[in-house]
């Protein structure tokens, strides 16, 4: 059962029922607000903890820019999810199909709080294009044009 805040915010539990991803790989922490069909501002609190670190840089730990996108594209699907009738969501999956223009401007850090801000663009049948933006202490870290599909799941 979703708790719904009247300021949109949605926390850990809440996200767990909204995507499929789990640990390691769920990289939305928290919603802080929400408005459907036009924008959602999650939060990724990075932690020296996270598995990738090991490897991404031992010496230098730097967050993977392909897993920013894929917080940005995670909220990206919290807003579509929230923004649909349950109905149309009960035995589907939002999957990442594309992303354009991506720019990665500036690196992120262990203790660093990523700030996900993800704007709805357009949507046509269930193919949905969203405008999203990584930023720490609010400096733009990366941003790009992401799409993704509205899928039935194949179990």
């Amino acid at each position: 059962m979703i708790n719904k805040p009247e300021n949109g915010e949605i926390v850990s539990r809440d996200i767990l029922d909204l995507l499929p991803h789990r640990y390691p790989f769920l990289l939305v922490d928290r919603v802080l607000s929400f408005e459907p069909m036009k924008s959602v501002h999650a939060i990724k609190s990075v932690s020296i903890n996270e598995p990738f670190f090991q490897g991404h840089f031992p010496s230098y730990p730097v967050m993977p820019g392909v897993l920013i996108l894929e917080a940005l594209a995670q909220a990206g699907g919290i807003m579509v999810i929230k923004s649909l009738p349950p109905a149309d969501t009960v035995g589907k999956i939002f999957l990442f199909t594309g992303m354009e223009k991506v720019r990665f401007r500036r690196p992120v850090f262990p203790g660093d709080q990523l700030h996900l801000h993800v704007t709805y663009e357009r949507h046509k049948m269930s193919m949905w294009k969203t405008n999203g933006k990584a930023m720490v202490d609010g400096k733009v870290v990366a941003e790009g044009i992401l799409t993704a599909s509205v899928v039935p799941r194949e179990d």
